[in-house]
């Protein structure tokens, strides 16, 4: 984190920050004090949009209000910043051990970080992200069973738009060593869940991503099905105008007209009948059928 190229260690809590191997010995002599603790390192990276470029004060002081946010606290860290990539990213390192020897809770840390980030992006004004964007992430932060995770999310990303049902998705995905994996109701063959399993790696599928429910995909598919076959019927359904046939795609005024005969359907009598006026009628539309078309809609409203 802080012996490469680029990288410059902005603040520092408890550790002695002007060398990194005494830092370590900093932060193992902590964390011995709980030999029991597995995991006595944090690690985060915050990366900030390739437009933003915050002053050193303001990154330590967003560094410092994440830590408060996922609670942990009372404890030695060091944020790093790092520029050798087009955006401006920082690593977080903190003791899980904190200065009362007592461990601190990292349970559901992964969320609490997530709320912790799309919190203070909005609190500091900072561009939000819109979606999971591969090429900003850190690749090298993560373990192999995160590193999974993306490769999993990746695939089906890449071969959703092209799968018309789950049996479609769950061939194109086994090309990439992901097999697909289902939870029954009971004894029936009514699906409830959706897993991902790569190599030793399984995920539920909105543990990869919010829309890799079971329920999202089959969505996201269904309305994929239905999306080609809309469009063509657009295409092909003529409004009538003057007697004549005009597709809605070929002609706005085809459009113009359907607007106008909604409109009208919808507005009170004394307004369709000055809207009946020759001055607002378009050219082409019949105000005889307009009348006639909005008495019919009236009276079954009124029945």
């Amino acid at each position: 984190m802080c012996n490469k190229q680029g990288a410059e260690v902005l603040a520092t809590e408890g550790v002695r920050g002007y060398d990194y191997k005494l830092m370590a010995e900093d932060f193992i002599g902590q964390a011995a004090q709980r030999p029991t603790k597995k995991q006595a390192c944090f690690h985060a990276v915050l990366s900030f949009h390739p437009h933003e470029k915050p002053e050193d004060s303001r990154i330590v002081a967003i560094a410092r209000e994440y830590l408060q946010e996922i609670g942990i606290s009372n404890t030695q860290f060091a944020i790093t910043k790092h520029t050798d990539k087009a955006h401006l990213h920082v690593h977080l390192i903190a003791n899980m051990v904190n200065n009362d020897a007592r461990s601190i809770k990292d349970n559901h840390i992964g969320l609490r970080g997530k709320k912790a980030a799309q919190k203070l992006t909005l609190k500091h004004g900072l561009i939000v992200a819109e979606r999971k964007n591969l090429d900003l992430t850190h690749q090298e932060a993560l373990d192999q069973s995160e590193a999974n995770r993306y490769k999993i999310y990746t695939a089906i990303m890449e071969s959703l738009p092209k799968c018309r049902n789950l049996e479609e998705l769950e061939a194109r995905l086994k090309t990439y060593g992901i097999a697909v994996l289902y939870k029954y109701k009971g004894q029936t063959q009514e699906r409830q869940g959706i897993s991902f399993r790569l190599e030793k790696d399984v995920f539920k599928g909105s543990k990869v991503d919010r829309n890799f429910s079971l329920g999202n995909l089959e969505k996201a598919l269904s309305q994929g099905q239905r999306q080609k076959p809309t469009q063509a019927t657009e295409a092909s359904n003529p409004i009538p105008v003057s007697g004549h046939s005009v597709s809605k795609a070929s002609n706005p005024a085809g459009q113009l007209a359907e607007e106008l005969e909604n409109l009208l359907l919808q507005s009170t009598g004394n307004l369709l009948s000055d809207l009946m006026k020759p001055e607002y009628v378009p050219q082409g539309v019949n105000p005889d059928l307009l009348r006639e078309a909005h008495k019919k809609k009236k009276r079954k409203r009124l029945r």
